[in-house]
């Protein structure tokens, strides 16, 4: 029996899914953050500052909160609000829509809800693309995140860009792409005065709200529930960033769970320690491809 085969026995006979989705996933469906799609959006600050990629961007110490949200508005629309580049999450949700899954994840973007997955079987362990936050919370705001479509999508037209109905971004070729914000633009928290910021875990001024809080006992429960039956833990496209909240302790899960198996999907990183080698599949291959496969 091949690795998809085998993969696709253990997926049919699980009593539940547990997906544990790293950046690699989001990567495959389309969401790269180099490369043309950089190039298509960002051309103006490559040429500014020369950086090639919207990470490493994200870090830059910009001298005005002007030209701060002139680099993150587009970033939050095309990775938050636009339209998912390709059907690898919607193919995933298919694969799993009939079976009882659970969703932990590290990525922002939230292409689990936008492709039907519930989001009560979802959990964003560091942050999401459509929440500010106060950039420092206090016994007020320490819990408290905002959505951020509204004022993105002002920031976004008034670098004058263009939106289109499905929310694909345009650069009109009639006008000068601004890369700053009007000031009056930057957002300040309602509850503290603060300054906002995004709502993404790089520090310890990360708010886990009222919302991550819930997830995580939901999750929390899932796993209870699920301890003493056949579940099989996905992980789909997790580097080693921060191993510690998927890969290590899916690992450990399927060493401990006596129905418990292990499938890891990664071009170029798919792999298991000994210990648990004959309860897992690694397949290193495309995830995209592989997913399809497995349909």
């Amino acid at each position: 029996m091949n690795k998809i085969d085998a993969l696709k026995k253990v997926l049919k006979e699980a009593d539940a899914v547990v997906i544990g989705a790293g950046a690699g996933l989001s990567t495959s469906a389309g969401l790269t953050y180099s490369g043309s799609r950089f190039k298509q959006y960002f051309w103006d600050f490559e040429e500014k500052y020369e950086y090639h990629d919207m990470y490493s961007l994200g870090f830059y110490p910009y001298d005005s909160m002007e030209e701060f949200w002139g680099f993150w508005c587009r970033s939050i629309w095309i990775n938050r609000y636009a339209p998912i580049p390709s059907s690898v999450y919607q193919n995933l949700f298919d694969l799993v829509k009939d079976k009882d899954y659970f969703v932990l994840t590290t990525n922002v973007d939230h292409c689990f809800q936008k492709s039907g997955f519930d989001k009560h079987r979802l959990f964003y362990t560091q942050g999401d693309y459509g929440l500010f936050q106060s950039s420092k919370p206090n016994e007020i705001t320490r819990t408290k995140t905002y959505d951020n479509y509204e004022i993105i999508k002002k920031m976004i037209l008034a670098e004058s860009f263009e939106i289109s109905e499905n929310g694909e971004l345009i650069i009109p070729e009639n006008k000068k792409i601004q890369m700053k914000i009007p000031s009056e633009l930057v957002p300040t928290c309602p509850d503290d005065g603060a300054l906002m910021t995004t709502n993404l875990r790089c520090d310890d001024t990360f708010v886990q709200d009222d919302g991550w809080y819930q997830a995580n006992d939901r999750y929390a429960d899932f796993l209870r529930r699920h301890r003493h039956l056949k579940t099989l833990f996905l992980e789909i496209g997790v580097g080693n960033n921060t191993p510690g909240i998927i890969k290590y302790r899916f690992w450990q899960m399927t060493y401990e769970w006596p129905d418990g198996t292990y499938a890891c999907l990664n071009l170029g990183q798919a792999g298991a320690p000994r210990e648990i080698h004959a309860k897992s599949i690694c397949i290193n291959d495309d995830i995209g491809k592989v997913i399809k496969e497995l349909l």
